[in-house]
C-alpha cells in the first residue's frame, strides 16, 4: 500500500528514550537509516545499538547552533543525506507562575522551541540539495489545545512550534520540503511509570478510549507524515491523543454510563 521508504536517512531528536525512541525504533524498523541523537551519548547509543547497523548514535544539544549544525554534519558525514527530520526533543519540568523563574522560562523555550528552529536550519542545505524532504514536529496537546497548571511555559513552547511551522511550511513548499506536527496527548512513557497506578487510572478515565497512548502510537503517525504518499501534505497537524480533547467535561465520559 505504501511505497518504501527503506535506505532514506532519518535525523530523530531527543531520541534516547520515551516518543523519540519510539520514533527512532518504528522508522529503524521500516529500513531507514536511523540517526539517534541525544545530549548522552551513552543513552544514544543504547537505542542506536537496538535498531541494529543502520542506525548512528550522536550527542548534540540542538538548542545551541553548534549543536544543530554537528548533528547534521554527522547524518551526512554517516549516510550522506537527510531526508527526514523527526524534531522531537523536549522538557516538560512543571512551575505554576507564582513560582516560575525567567531562568526556567528560558530553558523550556530553548529545549522546545528554539531547537526547532535550530535543527530545522541545520538540515535544509542537504534537503534543499536532493529537492526532497520530509520535516515532523513533536508538538502536544497541551499549549495548542488544552492547558494544565505549572506548564505554562511548555504550552508557549509547544504552541510556538504551530506557529513557526505554519509559515516555514509555506518557504520551504517550493524546495519540496514538507513540515507538519503530531500532537501527542498523554503518552505512557518513562516518566510516569513512578507516579503509580492511581494516577495512571485518572488519567486513562479520561480518555475516551480508555488508555494511554504509546510511543508506537506517535511514531506510527511520524511514519506516515514522512511517507511518499503525503507529499501533498503540509502545515498541518495530526492529534493522537484517543480522544482526550473529545469530551467538554469529565460528566461528558459519566454520560456514557
Amino acid at each position: 500500500m505504501f511505497a518504501s521508504l527503506a535506505g532514506k536517512t532519518v535525523i530523530v531528536t531527543g531520541a534516547s528514550r520515551g516518543i523519540g525512541r519510539g520514533i527512532a525504533k518504528r522508522f529503524g524498523a521500516a529500513g531507514l537509516n536511523v540517526v539517534v541523537v541525544s545530549r548522552t551519548l551513552a543513552e544514544a547509543e543504547i537505542v542506536a545499538d537496538e535498531i541494529g547497523a543502520n542506525a548512528v548514535a550522536v550527542a548534540a544539544d540542538v538548542s545551541t547552533p553548534a549543536g544543530a549544525t554537528a548533528m547534521a554534519e554527522a547524518a551526512v558525514r554517516r549516510f550522506g543525506s537527510i531526508d527526514i527530520l523527526c524534531a522531537n526533543a523536549g522538557i516538560f519540568p512543571a512551575a505554576k507562575l507564582s513560582e516560575m523563574t525567567p531562568e526556567q522560562f528560558d530553558h523550556v523555550i530553548n529545549t522546545n522551541l528554539k531547537s526547532c528552529f535550530l535543527t530545522v536550519s541545520a538540515v535544509l542545505p542537504a534537503m534543499s540539495q536532493a529537492g526532497w524532504g520530509r520535516i515532523i514536529l513533536t508538538s502536544s496537546i497541551t499549549g495548542p489545545l488544552t492547558g494544565y497548571p505549572g506548564w505554562s511555559h511548555y504550552g508557549a513552547s509547544k504552541a510556538g512550534q504551530l506557529g513557526f511551522m505554519r509559515t516555514a511550511a509555506i518557504e520551504l513548499a517550493p524546495k519540496n520540503i514538507t513540515m507538519n506536527a503530531v500532537l501527542p496527548g498523554n503518552i505512557f512513557t518513562e516518566g510516569l511509570e513512578g507516579n503509580g497506578t492511581d494516577y495512571i487510572a485518572a488519567m486513562e478515565a479520561s480518555i475516551p478510549l480508555k488508555r494511554l497512548g504509546t510511543p508506537e502510537d506517535i511514531a506510527n503517525a511520524a511514519l506516515f507524515l514522512a511517507s511518499h504518499e503525503a507529499a501533498y501534505i503540509t502545515g498541518q497537524t495530526i492529534t493522537v491523543d484517543g480522544g482526550q480533547v473529545l469530551p467538554e467535561s469529565m460528566a461528558a465520559l459519566d454520560a456514557l454510563n
